[in-house]
């Protein structure tokens, strides 16, 4: 379900010529996304287009991820035995590292998906990102998890039509979906294709 619906939001706004930006934690909800991407990609469910992981952090995560394939789930096996790791090898995924590499993402006039920390929205470089995105009415912000009360990320995801960023207030004119399926938050199993379910 989780899958149709990132499907179904990068199509529309990939069509509008937008960009998608998604707050996101950087160890496990970031990778989720990215191995949706591929998969949505390999498959021709949505054309290649550029996919940054903009998150030192989640960056590092992901190398770890590559250390211990045998805690993935049978179906990201499968795609490992293709000779493809389907978090961290597809074309046109993109991990930054640097600030510049970063603040040069928001020159850019293509569609593209943007993956950045913090997840609530709070601290970070999305902050810059969605500074720079959000009164475009041709973008998404993808809110994919729980938020708490008085963050950004709940200001988002209850649609308020303005939000104050870095001191400075903006007017929000992209459009706002949430997608529940991925978040791990309140009791629900987590959605990682990493993690065998062996509960």
């Amino acid at each position: 379900e989780a899958y149709t619906e990132l499907r179904d939001i990068v199509l529309k706004t990939v069509r509008r010529n937008g960009k998608i930006i998604i707050p996101a934690f950087a160890v496990g909800r970031t990778q989720d996304i990215v191995y949706f991407l591929n998969r949505m990609i390999s498959s021709g469910d949505i054309k290649s287009l550029p996919v940054y992981v903009d998150s030192p952090l989640a960056v590092e995560a992901s190398k770890i991820f590559l250390q211990f394939p045998e805690y993935f789930d049978e179906e990201a096996r499968e795609l490992m035995r293709q000779n493809r790791h389907p978090a961290l090898d597809f074309k046109g995924l993109r991990y930054v590292a640097s600030v510049d590499e970063s603040k040069k993402l928001n020159d850019i006039r293509e569609p593209m998906v943007i993956i950045s920390a913090s997840g609530m929205a709070e601290t970070g470089r999305i902050l810059h990102h969605l500074r720079n995105n959000i009164e475009n009415p041709a973008n998404t912000v993808l809110i994919v998890g729980w938020q708490a009360p008085n963050t950004l990320g709940r200001r988002l995801a209850d649609r308020e039509h303005q939000v104050r960023i870095f001191g400075q207030l903006f007017d929000v004119r992209a459009e706002i979906e949430t997608i529940g399926g991925l978040s791990a938050h309140g009791g629900q199993f987590p959605s990682s294709a990493f993690a065998r379910k062996t509960f």
